[in-house]
């Protein structure tokens, strides 16, 4: 149903909310249509009490990944979404709704030849600072990410690659760097290497369970695909590639130290640009820029290897949050920062566990 809809996402689908069931969270999936029945918009609504120590109850939190799903340049429409979400907060009492859908701010990296901004991104902001909507602290998706284009012929992407991104892919291959298409049986293999990912560059990352979960609810469905690539059968690093509604999304990468010079991970993007292709994608999301676009910004390097592909920054609205109890949220918002701060603590010691550091 909402492969359909403007900006169909793979965080929107019912197997995304399926996986979330299971770690807390209730799917309240919410359709509009126009007045010939036709659906116009949808958004999966999660929903789930978050509780902190020494606070009885706990508080209510209404959170749409990546979504509402419409034409947000529609003022009809975008006031119907807005206007139900609104009262679906107050009707429930939540403190606050959540939506980070994908409204485009801007293209390109500001400042630089060829980006542009976006007018109706910037208007659907000022409109949501009006009804007294606020932009969140808590950016739970990357608000910038960077897209491949994967319309024309292998020639054409080479082409929009940067001349080291096109050498660095002719070394893997003359290297001897392979890859595979993995399946259920490289999930620990995957994990090990996301772990050791991790504690590498200083993220934090979830048990095998959680991925595990992921990984098998998406690939039974034919919406998700493990690449491994290997030097003489060794894997050195992997991605997960998740393709949906024409769209594709690198959403979990992993690498080891062994054989990074042979630069293996230009070999394993091109071989999932290729797959994506293959199963009917036009765009590959390569998930996730900066915020600030200069080396101060942790992703710059990153991102740097992202824009070598040819990658377009998409410069996005990002979450904006609905307080429909203020001081609540007040209260949330100071004590959210200490709670993650300390499961980032608790998480990284568990991943250098996992890796045996």
């Amino acid at each position: 149903m909402i492969a359909k809809l403007p900006g169909a996402n793979i965080l929107q689908t019912r197997e995304w909310a399926e996986l979330k069931g299971k770690y807390g969270w209730e799917a309240c999936p919410q359709v509009w249509r126009n007045e010939r029945g036709e659906i116009f918009a949808a958004a999966m609504i999660l929903s789930r009490r978050v509780r902190f120590p020494g606070m009885a109850g706990g508080w209510s939190v209404l959170y749409v990944p990546r979504g509402p799903l419409l034409d947000w340049t529609h003022p009809g429409h975008r006031q119907k979404v807005i206007n139900t979400l609104e009262a679906l907060a107050r009707q429930r009492g939540v403190i606050f709704l959540k939506i980070d859908p994908e409204v485009p701010l801007g293209y390109g990296v500001p400042g630089t030849e060829g980006a542009v901004e976006v007018e109706a991104g910037a208007a659907l902001r000022n409109e949501l600072n009006e009804r007294g909507w606020i932009f969140s602290k808590e950016q739970i998706q990357f608000r910038n990410t960077a897209v491949l284009d994967l319309l024309g012929d292998e020639a054409d992407w080479l082409g929009r690659m940067k001349p080291k991104a096109r050498y660095n892919l002719r070394l893997a291959q003359r290297k001897g760097v392979t890859v595979r298409l993995g399946g259920e049986d490289d999930f620990d293999l995957l994990y090990r290497m996301y772990a050791e990912t991790a504690v590498r560059d200083g993220f934090v990352i979830r048990p095998l369970e959680y991925y595990r979960m992921v990984w098998n609810t998406f690939s039974r469905r034919g919406m998700c695909f493990p690449l491994i690539a290997e030097v003489s059968g060794e894997a050195v690093a992997g991605l997960v590639l998740f393709v949906f509604a024409g769209r594709a999304w690198y959403l979990y990468g992993m690498s080891r130290d062994l054989h990074r010079e042979k630069m293996p991970n230009y070999l394993l993007q091109w071989e999932a640009m290729r797959l994506a292709c293959a199963k009917g994608a036009s765009s590959y999301d390569l998930w996730g820029a900066p915020d600030v676009f200069n080396e101060s910004d942790s992703m710059w390097g990153v991102f740097r290897f992202k824009e070598g592909l040819g990658a377009r920054v998409v410069r996005t609205l990002g979450a904006w949050d609905y307080t429909a109890r203020p001081l609540s949220y007040r209260m949330y918002t100071q004590i959210l920062p200490r709670v993650l701060e300390w499961m980032r603590r608790r998480g990284k010691a568990r991943t250098r566990r996992d890796v045996g550091v």
